[in-house]
């Protein structure tokens, strides 16, 4: 039976909102550098373990002090949470922005304070930040793309119908991850995307509710596309509550192996890609930053497919 929890961990709690996470200091003095890392969210699974990774990062530099502040999925909390951080004046400002728009102005603002930014995962509207980091998404969902096609009969031949359920329609990913993807199934005729604009949050809970109304107005669905695995799982849920998952493909994006992975090892997901999470390259950029070194504007991380020719390899890997 598959687990059908959906996967959670706080980061703890702190004071004024801001969780404070990864501290080390020299011995006998205060930390040389501050940095404040805006997240969207501390129960995601996926950002649960961008955040671990940045704090095991930065506790094994005796230099950095670093507070990650928790925007509880929610952009008026991480824009509060980045103003907070430019009136202590630290020294550095991390933010993985919920909505693009939204997180432009606070990032402007920090920049215009002279404090420099590394914007991660999602982008900004703006160029007034040091550094992004994060993975190609529209390479990602094109990626997805050509391999639903290859699923469903291969170049010029491929034939079904797709669920797509969104991330944040304003978020980057979200918008990127459909363009690629949608590059690739537009090309063939006979694809036909039903229920394509249909928003979950990159929510479980709400994927699953998206997939029963999809299961109920479509007697015939042959593979389901979510922007992250959580989705894509939740859609499995419904379909298998529904008697139908035997019929659908179900794809993904993530890759952890806790979550996207053990379902493609589990057999609920056909296939996930990986989105690697930025938090350890953000610490290592950030100090290049500090100490004064040059950096890119732009470091892209990688992907690749999870599937079942793949999975027992990656978990292993990552064992």
């Amino acid at each position: 039976m598959i687990d059908r929890r959906t996967f959670g961990l706080a980061l703890g709690s702190g004071v004024a909102g801001l969780a404070l996470a990864g501290c080390s200091r020299p011995a006998g003095g205060a930390a040389r550098w501050r940095l404040g890392f805006s997240q969207v969210t501390t129960t995601e699974p996926w950002r649960v373990l961008f955040s671990r990774e940045m704090r095991e990062t930065a506790a094994a530099h005796p230099d950095l002090q670093l507070t990650i502040a928790d925007g509880q999925d929610r952009t008026e909390k991480q824009v509060a949470d980045v103003e907070a951080f430019v009136r202590q004046r630290v020294d550095l400002i991390l933010v993985s922005p919920k909505e693009s728009a939204g997180l432009t102005g606070a990032v402007e603002a920090a920049t215009a304070a002279g404090i420099p930014v590394i914007v991660l995962d999602r982008g900004v509207d703006t160029e007034a930040y040091r550094q992004f980091i994060g993975s190609d998404n529209l390479k990602i969902g094109r990626m997805a793309g050509d391999y639903a096609v290859g699923l469903l009969g291969g170049k010029g031949k491929a034939q079904g119908r797709i669920v797509e359920i969104w991330g944040g329609m304003a978020s980057t990913p979200a918008q990127e991850r459909h363009k690629g993807f949608a590059a690739a199934a537009d090309a063939e005729p006979g694809l036909v995307r039903v229920m394509d604009r249909q928003d979950a949050d990159w929510k479980q809970d709400r994927a699953y509710n998206i997939m029963a109304s999809a299961l109920k107005a479509h007697p015939k669905i042959d593979l389901v596309y979510a922007h992250n695995d959580p989705m894509a799982y939740g859609a499995y849920l419904a379909a298998m509550d529904a008697g139908r998952q035997g019929e659908i493909r179900f794809i993904g994006i993530d890759g952890i192996p806790t979550e996207g992975a053990k379902w493609v090892k589990d057999g609920a997901l056909t296939a996930t890609f990986v989105y690697e999470p930025p938090g350890a390259e953000a610490i290592e950029q950030a100090l290049r930053i500090l100490k004064g070194e040059a950096v890119p504007k732009r470091i892209e991380l990688g992907t690749q497919v999870i599937d079942a020719t793949t999975v027992d390899a990656f978990l292993a890997k990552h064992a």
